[in-house]
């Protein structure tokens, strides 16, 4: 009983806790070390065709999990 109660407070708290890490990510900047083990997601709010500030999700070699967010140009865009 006390492990199910447990539980039922624990899963909405680390997804809370998922979500303020992500919107704390770091902006990259040029020759900042990054330690990509495993791309877990790449978010990018904006769907027009520009550039905007994407996050990206990842588990670096120690299996922790980080993120870091960068420009890039919306997969909209293309050259045809």
């Amino acid at each position: 009983m006390k492990s199910t109660l447990a539980l039922l407070f624990a899963v909405p708290a680390a997804l809370l806790s998922l979500t303020a890490f992500a919107e704390e990510a770091p902006v990259y900047r040029y020759g900042m070390p990054l330690d990509v083990a495993k791309v877990l997601r790449i978010e990018q709010p904006n769907e027009r065709c520009e550039v905007s500030l994407a996050t990206m999700t990842y588990l670096d070699s120690h299996g922790q999990v980080r993120a870091v967010r960068y420009l890039r140009q919306t997969t909209r865009c293309s050259d045809v």
